[in-house]
């Protein structure tokens, strides 16, 4: 007969692994994306896992098909709201228009329990200070406001000037607490040779550098770690330390 505390460990490793394989084959979705079904369902599933873990008088096979069950019919329902509008409805809801050009839908409001004081700080959230300067304010299913503000009230962008801008990309992470990323280099067409050699022009070791990234534009900045008293650089225009 094994140890409580042995039988716990094995039944929490299973309770873990399972829920990691189930909530992979679920999708990832942040907390803020998730319907009232979902916050449920998460609820339920972590009370489940929990139990299976230390609630050593059940059978731990009784749990984990509990477990698939809960997690099974959250997929079930997931895959048929995809193809199904009026489910998906009934599932979702469906956003409400709470401002329509830039008035107030009281009737929307009292519908979705939605106080004057929720409106005004999510606005607030969304850098929008004046009821005045909001054309379309809709509640979508996650509880989050999708705010567009009126013409006079939006920032001038580049495209408003007729100015044209440079393209702005992803930069590519190449060192990782001192360990070059192969992968990425190779992504970019370079190989270590050369980020070693980049980083021997400027009398660096690779052990010196805590994080580095290439922009779109080729340049390549490192941040060494706080004991080499230097911060955030640009290695194009970095001549070595002083």
């Amino acid at each position: 007969m094994l140890p409580d505390y042995v039988l716990v460990i094995i039944r929490s490793v299973m309770a873990a692994f399972t829920m990691l394989i189930l909530t992979r084959a679920l999708g990832k979705k942040q907390v803020s994306q998730l319907n009232f079904f979902e916050y449920i369902l998460g609820i339920t599933v972590g009370s489940i896992a929990a139990s299976m873990s230390t609630n050593l008088n059940n059978r731990p096979l009784a749990e984990l098909a509990a477990l698939i069950t809960w997690i099974a019919l959250a997929f079930a329902l997931e895959t048929i709201s995809l193809k199904s509008r009026k489910l998906s409805k009934l599932i979702d809801g469906e956003p409400l228009i709470l401002i329509e050009n830039g008035k107030i839908m009281e009737d929307k409001m009292a519908l979705a329990r939605y106080s004057f004081v929720d409106l005004v700080e999510q606005l607030r959230e969304k850098d929008v200070f004046s009821l005045s300067d909001v054309e379309f304010a809709v509640l979508e299913t996650d509880g989050t406001l999708s705010v567009l503000k009126k013409s006079q009230a939006q920032p001038v962008t580049p495209a408003d000037l007729n100015l044209s801008s440079e393209y702005q990309g992803l930069s590519v992470e190449l060192i990782s607490e001192g360990t070059i990323l192969k992968q990425n280099l190779e992504q970019i067409g370079r190989d270590e040779k050369w980020l070693r050699e980049e980083l021997k022009k400027r009398g660096l070791r690779l052990e010196q550098v805590a994080f580095g990234i290439q922009d779109t534009k080729g340049r390549l900045y490192l941040d060494l770690y706080k004991d080499e008293g230097i911060n955030i650089i640009d290695a194009s225009d970095y001549e070595g330390p002083s």
